[in-house]
């Protein structure tokens, strides 16, 4: 019977990482709570000459030379990213131009490339895409895909999320009878247009803009009649520079790379979208006849590893609560926590209905927090979701890379533990923004531990340059020039416009 998976998968994060420790006394922060509480060892941090396509082109080659993959056996390769470089080119087709420096140009011609973006869900949204694409191929076709993530997490200065900060990209080599991980075609989906997360386009007017320069001029002692700043703008229309950049429409519509978010509540709509995405997956396997509630060990007890998107290390095991109950709700683990800690205040819905939604939450809140503490829990947890969660503490954020790095994460450590996972079960709850989360499984292959001796994950974690929060501040705010580790064996920015090309045009090389 032919399978589709993931054959391979291969992971690239930055040389350059700022050590929490470093960011907490710099920020003059409790390092025991954002290392003991949220899990943060370092955050990747990327150098002068890298941004989402050097690094998922860095990833992909990777991915390329360790299997021996010649492009024409590729049919197609997908990018999830959140970090676009272009409204309208993909920056896919970036990482094509990079790759077609190795392998000669017109090499990628015949695969179909895009972009596909929903926040952090958007890597497993092309990885689902592309098993559909190769299964549809049947065995004439053995199609092969590739499926790329790449991201840079970056949050506002001073902003509640800036901790959480990190960088990287991975590839996965998506193609019948994987020998790593085979993906089963049961799909728990949840959807909901919230705002809790996004990344719009802004608008500044041009009384904003000019009043802001007067106001920085003000700063060095120089003054101004009143009302100069309207008159200005009132001049503008006539003036030669109508027709620049800055004033051909009444206001200049931007796009920054770091969000505009509500943490508190993006946690809850995290919550709620992977408890119903779990209830949608269970409805389907029982529909396609792959889970009889009868007979059948309760699926999370049949996923060996619970794999999750991270914005943070420690997220996973905080967010779980829920469907951990959920799935208990008929058991006698269920009945016995139940016991210790009392019936969920939040099942009664009458009660409940006389609260706000911010008393409502922290009455649901406080019950996952005595779950949390019960020793079925933590025995749970400590089994099943721990080992995925190291990577990104040393990482941070990947937004569409973090589910596949917490993945190689588990893989490696269970590796390096002599641990037998071939044929056990391994659940993936993927979470964007927006907002839409879905509940897959996947069954380890019994070649996994020749894939994953491959990694070398945490080896190379091992070897990166750590910075200081002067650098860190300039690389943020753009004003490093130069890069901060000498590139070698990379694609890199080679230039971003120039007089001999479109403005915004972007070139790559690779550096021996």
């Amino acid at each position: 019977m032919i399978t589709v998976g993931i054959d391979d998968i291969s992971i690239y994060f930055p040389k350059l990482h700022f050590e929490i420790e470093a960011f907490a006394a710099y920020r003059n922060m409790d390092f025991s709570k954002l290392n003991k509480g949220l899990g943060l060892e370092s955050m990747s941090i990327p150098d002068v000459h890298e941004d989402a396509a050097t690094m998922g082109a860095n990833a992909c080659l990777r991915l390329l030379e360790r299997n021996k993959i010649s492009p024409k056996d590729i049919g197609r390769i997908y990018l999830g990213t959140e970090s676009a470089l272009d409204g309208a080119k993909p920056t896919a087709t970036y990482i094509i131009e990079m790759l077609e420096q190795k392998y000669g140009a017109g090499s990628f011609s015949h695969c179909d490339v895009t972009d596909i973006t929903f926040a952090c869900v958007g890597g497993v949204d092309a990885v689902h895409n592309t098993l559909d694409w190769v299964a549809r191929g049947g065995a004439e076709e053995n199609r092969q895909g590739i499926v790329i993530f790449s991201d840079h997490a970056k949050y506002s200065l001073n902003s509640p999320g800036e901790y959480t900060q990190g960088a990287g990209a991975g590839a996965a080599l998506i193609k019948q009878n994987p020998r790593l991980l085979e993906i089963e075609d049961t799909w728990g989906v949840s959807t909901n247009p919230v705002h809790d997360f996004f990344k719009p386009k802004r608008k500044i007017t041009h009384q904003k803009m000019v009043q802001e320069i007067l106001d920085l001029a003000k700063e060095k002692d120089t003054t101004f009649p009143e009302h100069l700043s309207e008159e200005i703008v009132k001049a503008i229309p006539a003036s030669s520079k109508k027709d620049e950049i800055l004033f051909e429409e009444n206001s200049l519509t931007i796009h920054k790379d770091t969000p505009v978010f509500d943490g508190q509540l993006s946690n809850r709509c995290y919550t709620d979208a992977v408890k119903n995405a779990f209830i949608n997956f269970k409805e389907n396997a029982i529909k396609r006849g792959r889970y009889n509630e009868d007979t059948d060990d309760i699926i999370t007890e049949q996923w060996s590893r619970i794999v999750v998107h991270l914005p943070y290390a420690f997220q996973g095991k905080r967010m779980f609560p829920d469907v951990f109950m959920l799935d208990r709700k008929e058991t006698h683990t269920g009945a016995s926590i139940i016991k210790q800690i009392g019936e969920d205040p939040s099942a009664d819905e009458t009660k409940m209905a006389g609260f706000s939604d911010s008393e409502q939450e922290k009455i649901k809140n406080g019950y996952r927090r005595l779950i949390s503490k019960t020793e079925e829990y933590q025995k749970f947890t400590a089994n099943k979701i721990e080992k995925t969660q190291k990577a990104s503490g040393f990482v941070g954020n990947q937004y569409t890379a973090s589910i596949f790095l917490a993945l190689m994460s588990t893989l490696e450590i269970d590796l390096s533990e002599n641990n037998k996972l071939e044929g056990k079960k391994i659940g993936f709850c993927a979470y964007g923004s927006g907002a839409k989360s879905k509940v897959f499984q996947g069954i380890v292959q019994k070649d996994w531990a020749e894939i994953t001796k491959r990694f070398n994950l945490f080896s190379r974690l091992e070897n990166r340059t750590a910075i200081n929060a002067t650098t860190y501040e300039a690389l943020h705010r753009g004003y490093q020039i130069e890069s901060v580790v000498k590139p070698s064996g990379e694609f890199v920015i080679e230039s971003v416009g120039g007089s001999d090309v479109l403005e915004g045009h972007r070139k790559y090389t690779w550096v021996d």
